[in-house]
């Protein structure tokens, strides 16, 4: 498994602890609750999409929110709700990332920790998002 592959999957489970079960951000910065070592690289990636989804989670929101029909943003499972989150963020604010990778890294996330739907859901949402874009 790639680095920032490693660190997508450290981003989801940081973002789920603090949607769930309200750890503070310090907490998940930590890392001390991973079950292995990862190198520099990976935290440092994971660290990012961390910090700039909570720092932005407002707008980041409200960006997702739009997209979706009939639904607000408490409704979302957790899980997709943390991809979509930090997915928004590498789509806004990680310029050296395509958006097709963004995209796809999201898709295959949600088919690994989400339910047998969410894959398409996050698709849906984030391509709605990626079209938008220019918009914004």
């Amino acid at each position: 498994m790639g680095s920032r592959r490693s660190a997508r999957i450290i981003a989801l489970q940081a973002l789920y602890q603090i949607d769930i079960c309200n750890k503070t951000k310090d907490n998940v910065l930590s890392f001390d609750w991973l079950d292995r070592e990862f190198d520099g690289y990976t935290l440092n990636f994971s660290k990012k999409l961390i910090e700039g989804s909570l720092k932005h989670q407002n707008y980041i929101d409200s960006i997702i929110v739009a997209q979706l029909e009939h639904w607000d943003l408490d409704r979302l499972s957790y899980i997709d709700r943390a991809i979509l989150r930090f997915s928004t963020f590498s789509l806004f604010f990680q310029d050296d990332i395509p958006d097709t990778v963004v995209i796809n890294e999201a898709v295959d996330l949600a088919k690994i920790f989400g339910t047998d739907d969410s894959y398409k859901f996050v698709n849906g949402v984030l391509d709605g998002i990626r079209k938008g874009k220019g918009e914004k």
